[in-house]
């Protein structure tokens, strides 16, 4: 097993402006994975396209100051950097209108991409980059590598179909859920289960995948490894915003797991970072080492 600080993880998908009202902040899932793994104190790279225009200068400056690898960032001359319009209800739940066609609709593997794929131990990607052509058979060519990939499920109506959603979930080593999204492609699937731990057994079952994990919002998060099963039943916060909280979660999980933490040890650590960043405003908030553990020592008491 690496250490957080040999761990390589690239990304591949969506990179885009999530606005929200009059102000705007850097998403897109995928972004957000790696962004907070690099954040955690992995080498991360973001496999993409933006506009030639002011957003997309103003993404790739802004992500490279993190520290992220943009080498693998393409740029289109016709299309523009993508734009998400979020709509947040008094609870700080989200909704999306996201803008089509965008720029990373049509990523390209660039051969700086394709020596990122060779070097990185983790692949992350999501389903709703797949609804364009041109980046979903690109990704097409990126899962026939052997590197560890894990599945981000990230249903936006009407961005998908489950017969690409079993391929994708087949393609995977770890796949991760909501608690919706997993009863809905469950039941397309035909299980004859209504509970979420069966079917996360049924669905391990139907794709060969011996990792997977749900996330159930406040309730905390389940997480199926190797067999067995691990619960975490969530951290009370009072909620911001709920952008980006998952894919905090799933970069705390993945990082956790592959650098050798015991799978409990992980889902606790990945609830509370996931938790932290609905407490905050945005999908990337700063959240610093001390203040995950202190957070989690806090709610042990």
């Amino acid at each position: 097993m690496k250490n957080g600080k040999d761990l390589k993880a690239i990304a591949y998908g969506e990179v885009l402006w999530d606005v929200f009202g009059k102000e705007k902040k850097i998403g897109g899932a995928p972004l957000n994975v790696a962004l907070r793994m690099k954040s955690l104190g992995c080498d991360a790279g973001m496999i993409s396209c933006v506009g030639n225009d002011e957003d997309g200068k103003a993404i790739i400056n802004a992500i490279k100051n993190m520290g992220l690898d943009t080498s693998a960032i393409t740029i289109s001359e016709e299309y523009k950097t993508g734009v998400v319009q979020v709509t947040l209800d008094q609870s700080g739940f989200a909704s999306y209108e996201i803008q089509y066609p965008a720029a990373w609709d049509k990523i390209i593997l660039n051969d700086h991409a394709k020596s990122l794929i060779k070097e990185a131990d983790v692949l992350i990607y999501g389903s709703l980059v797949c609804r364009d052509k041109v980046s979903g058979e690109t990704l097409e060519e990126v899962l026939k590598t052997t590197i560890y990939k894990v599945f981000d499920v990230n249903l936006r109506k009407p961005h998908y179909t489950y017969e690409l959603l079993e391929k994708l979930m087949k393609s995977a080593d770890f796949i991760k859920f909501n608690d919706e999204e997993i009863v809905e492609i469950a039941s397309v699937l035909k299980s004859p289960h209504s509970g979420i731990q069966e079917n996360v057994e049924f669905i391990a079952s139907k794709t060969q995948t011996n990792a997977i994990c749900v996330t159930r919002g406040k309730d905390g998060a389940l997480l199926y490894w190797k067999g067995k099963l691990y619960e975490n039943h969530g951290y009370p916060v009072k909620v911001a915003d709920t952008v980006g909280a998952g894919d905090s979660f799933l970069a705390a999980l993945i990082t956790s797991l592959l650098t050798g933490k015991e799978p409990q040890e992980s889902i606790d650590y990945a609830c509370a970072v996931g938790a932290l960043v609905a407490g905050s405003p945005g999908a990337n908030p700063q959240i610093s080492d001390s203040a995950i553990a202190a957070f989690m020592s806090k709610k042990q008491l």
